[in-house]
This record gives C-alpha cells, structure tokens and sequence, in this order.
C-alpha cells in the first residue's frame, strides 16, 4: 500500500483517479481548492471523500509545507491547474501562477520531503502548431496560446526536477478526456459535455464550422489505468494518453443524439469565431488577440501516438467510443436533471 497525494481531487479526472486508487487499496489523501472542482464527483458507492479532502489552495506554502511534512507521502498526482482555455487566455497571470508555480511547488515538496516520484497530468494542447500526425512525445513545436504554454512550461521544470535532483516524473499529455464526471456546466464544457447539455435542454448544438474537425478522443477509465501503471517508472518519461485514432465533431454530435434520442433535433453551424464571443477583452486594442490563432484552436486535428505507451507501459486503451458515451451521457443527464437542466 502506498500513501498518494492527488491535487485537484474535487475534478474530473482527480475524484476518479482517487477512488480508483482508494480501492486498489492505497491510502489517499485529496487536496483541491473548489475553483473547478465540484463537492459531488467526491461521493463514490463504497467512499465519501467530502469529509477528508483539504480545502486548499497548491500556492498555500504554508498549507503544502505543513501537509507534506505531517504524511509522508509515497506518489504525487499533480492535476490541480486551470485548464479551460478561454479562463487562461483572458487570466494570463492566474493561469501561469497556477499552471507553472503551482507545479513548481509540488516539485519543490517531492524534493523536499524525499516523495518518491511525482506524475504530473499535462495536455495535447502542447501539439497545437503540430502539423505531423499522429503527434509523438519527441517532437513539440511550441505552442502559442496560454494554457498550453503553461503546461509545456511546466513540463519543462519537471524535466529540470530531474535532471538536478534525479526526481523520476512521469508527464502525462491528455488527449480530449470523456466520460462520467465530466464537466456539463460550466460556461463553456468540453464538446460532450455542451452537446449533451443542448439537446437535454430541447436546443440544437451549435457546432463550429463544418463540424468535420477530428479530434483524439480517450475515456477517462482507459487514462486511469495508464495513470496507475506509469507509477511504476523510476525516471523521467512523457508519455501520451490517447487511442490514437480520431472521430468528428458531427460523428460525437450524431452518436450523442442516438443516444438521447434526438436525432430528429439536427445540428446547427456558426462561424470559428462564435466560440470566442464571450469573451470579447480579447479583441480589445490596442493589441487585439490574433484571430488565426483562434480560428486554429477551433479547427485543429488532433491525433496522438501511444506507440510509447503501448511499448513501454502495455497500455491499450479498452473503450469503444459507443459505450464511452453512452456512460457518458448517461452521467450528464442525471447531473444537469439534478441542477434543473431539461425535463
């Protein structure tokens, strides 16, 4: 049994990285600060993780000093962060101070407290200026916009955490995550998440451009069980978390429609740009945002390798996407039903 700290618990991935780890017998200890994360991913059949979970901010030195030092602990599962893009292209300097300081405080505790390793969750955002597919670990063109440059930035102080120290690290870059959990509330949710949300609500989903865009998309049980296996490295590595196939933005709209029975609702196309429409301080002058680069964002094929985490880790990602969505809507509905969402 080991004793692991996850940050960002209270979210998608965390609580479902937590009780999984819970039930494979390890001790866990759960720190997430609420400002993504939500009270009910915490509640599980078999655990409620309400009660022990710190309500704690990663920056808190004090707070983190203080925890390290009192448990001890064996693992790091580093997810806590800001990860909606638009939150961090209109909060640049939160964004960075929670993205890259905040993991640089984690690094700073492992090194301090003598954790044994430290597995860090990053992003296929850090592919965005990619052009060769499937996109592999070697080989990043560095990314433009903020969320991905903070998480590439902080991948860069893992590697130097090993490099001086010898601190084993294990990056993780998460293609588009689905399934139970997911986010269906917030503003602007993953692409599941709206277009379960629409249709539940008697909407069409308003997708963008053609709605052909491909994107790499992974189920969370499948990221999980790579997580927990990549525990065992005892070096540096980065590794992708993907099926390496790809699926339309139309074939997820048009699966979830079957799914909830709205096939009969159709789907409705707006220009690139009516993603960014909430968030106009980005055009402001005298240095309005350049629009290709969002028009980029919204159009971008995603397709990862997991050659690496196939040949090193034996990892095979085990879920169709049928029954990824159905779980997945399943899941939603009765969240978005519990907070007044639909019939």
């Amino acid at each position: 049994m080991s004793k692991i700290l996850i940050t960002g618990a209270a979210g998608f991935i965390g609580s479902q990285l937590a009780h999984r780890l819970y039930q494979k017998k390890n001790e866990v200890v759960l720190v997430d600060d609420f400002s993504y994360g939500s009270e009910d991913n915490l509640i599980f059949d078999d655990i409620d993780f309400r009660e022990t979970i710190h309500r704690e901010d990663i920056r808190n030195l004090q707070a983190m000093d203080a925890l390290f030092r009192e448990e001890n602990f064996d693992i790091v599962y580093h997810i806590a962060g800001i990860t909606p893009l638009p939150d961090c292209q209109t909060n640049p300097v939160d964004a960075v101070d929670v993205n890259v300081r905040g993991t640089v405080i984690m690094l700073d505790m492992v090194r301090k407290y003598g954790v044994k390793k430290m597995i860090f969750a990053s992003t296929s955002a850090v592919y965005e200026n990619n052009t060769d597919f499937p996109s592999t670990e070697d080989h990043v063109e560095k990314p433009s916009l903020v969320y991905p440059s903070t998480k590439y930035t902080a991948e860069q102080y893992c590697r130097a955490y090993w490099d001086a120290y010898g601190i084993p690290v294990v990056v993780l870059r998460f293609a588009n995550v689905y399934g139970p959990h997911i986010d269906c509330l917030r503003t602007q949710p993953p692409v599941m998440g709206y277009i379960i949300r629409e249709y539940l609500s008697g909407n069409k989903p308003v997708l963008h451009s053609t709605g052909e865009q491909e994107r790499d998309f992974i189920f969370v049980e499948d990221l999980i069980e790579l997580a927990i296996l990549v525990s065992g490295s005892d070096k540096y590595d980065t590794v992708n978390v993907s099926t390496g196939t790809t699926v339309s933005i139309n074939t997820i709209a048009k699966l979830i429609a079957k799914e909830m029975d709205c096939e009969d609702r159709g789907i409705d196309y707006a220009d690139t740009s009516h993603y960014w429409y909430r968030y106009p301080a980005l055009y402001e002058k005298p240095y309005p945002i350049n629009g290709k680069l969002l028009e980029n964002e919204v159009l971008k094929y995603t397709c990862l390798s997991n050659a690496h985490a196939r040949e090193v880790y034996g990892w095979t990602p085990k879920t169709p996407l049928e029954e990824g969505i159905k779980k997945t809507v399943e899941f939603c509905v009765r969240e978005l039903k519990k907070a007044g969402v639909g019939k």
